[in-house]
């Protein structure tokens, strides 16, 4: 017989998932994004929404000066 002890690993703690960006009012780039972020996540395609998450962030980020 083997004599190893064994032990549970540590709890895995996760954080809540970030908030997603904030289009800026009247931007129709903005306003297409957060559609089709819309649509995805009423199909449940979370890869989508993720996508459009990172497609207004960068969006954002080239608005700001």
């Amino acid at each position: 017989m083997d004599d190893a002890t064994t032990t549970m690993a540590a709890p895995v703690h996760l954080m809540p998932p970030p908030e997603p960006p904030k289009p800026h009012e009247g931007c129709d780039m903005c306003r297409a994004l957060v559609r089709e972020r819309t649509e995805a996540a009423r199909a449940g395609d979370w890869s989508k929404v993720a996508d459009a998450n990172v497609e207004i962030g960068r969006h954002l980020a080239g608005q700001q000066k």
